[in-house]
């Protein structure tokens, strides 16, 4: 029998990561680097926020992403909404 595990955290902040650096590009990898510093664009806006909903079953809305959070940030907000 198998069993169906959560992902847990660290899994789902890596899926962010790379989400984030997959959409936003080479250098997106940058600590504090905020998305209109990596030249996030509405229709990256949008590609984040449609990955983010098909792999992590979480609602992000591009507005989120128009407020110019980091990676951190962004990973807390989603954190935060699975949890809570």
């Amino acid at each position: 029998m198998t069993t169906h595990q959560q992902p847990t955290t660290p899994d789902i902040a890596q899926r962010i990561s790379a989400i984030w650096t997959d959409v936003l590009g080479p250098g997106s990898d940058r600590t504090g680097a905020t998305f209109f510093e990596l030249d996030g664009q509405s229709i990256a806006a949008v590609r984040i926020a449609a990955a983010v909903e098909e792999q992590l079953g979480v609602t992000l809305d591009i507005g989120d992403l128009f407020e110019d959070p980091d990676l951190e940030t962004l990973t807390r907000d989603i954190l935060a909404r699975i949890q809570g």
